[in-house]
């Protein structure tokens, strides 16, 4: 599988007993939505490698207990810290309204609250403490951030994004 068509679900960040379980962390409000997994993949320097789990539980709410088909010691574990566990973008929970997963976005128009066409959502840039609409607008790129109180309506058929947003914002990028 390739990591394009997964989804990031979070981080080995220990090891939890003597016969080879790990501790994960979940990037999700709702972790336990993942405890009924049968499979999850494990990022390696050689790409994204499948593990078959044999027991997944919720180990204080917000740590996923895994333990993996053929690691059977401390040992064996070892290798896993700190690696980075994927799932199948498919099994994301659908959202609805105006919630969204960033790369879900990606190629939906921007309009702002005058119906104005802002420009295409190139992707969602996540990686500071503020998460970014980068849009293409006519080759000239407008950073929004990524904000509730700015989406108005997303509208998922025609592939359409509806803002309000401060006055002025916009000019910046003139």
């Amino acid at each position: 599988m390739l990591k394009e068509e997964c989804f990031f679900l979070g981080t080995i960040v220990g090891k939890y007993s003597f016969k080879g379980e790990i501790l994960a962390k979940v990037d999700s409000d709702n972790p336990e939505i993942y405890t009924n997994l049968e499979s999850i993949f494990v990022e390696t320097p050689h790409g994204l490698v499948p593990h078959f789990i044999l027991n997944n539980q919720l180990h204080k709410s917000s740590l996923l207990r895994l333990k993996f088909e053929g690691i059977a010691s401390e040992t064996d574990a070892d290798f896993l810290i700190k690696k980075d566990l994927y799932l199948p973008l498919t099994m994301l929970p659908p959202l609805e309204g105006n919630q969204f997963y960033f790369h879900e976005v990606n190629d939906f128009m921007a309009f702002d609250q005058e119906k104005q066409e802002i420009g295409r959502i190139k992707n969602v840039n996540d990686s500071g403490p503020q998460a970014l609409f980068v849009i293409d607008s006519n080759g000239i790129e407008i950073l929004i951030p990524v904000h509730d109180s700015f989406i108005k309506n997303l509208d998922r058929k025609s592939k359409e994004i509806h803002l309000e947003l401060p006055d002025g914002l916009l000019d910046i990028f003139k």
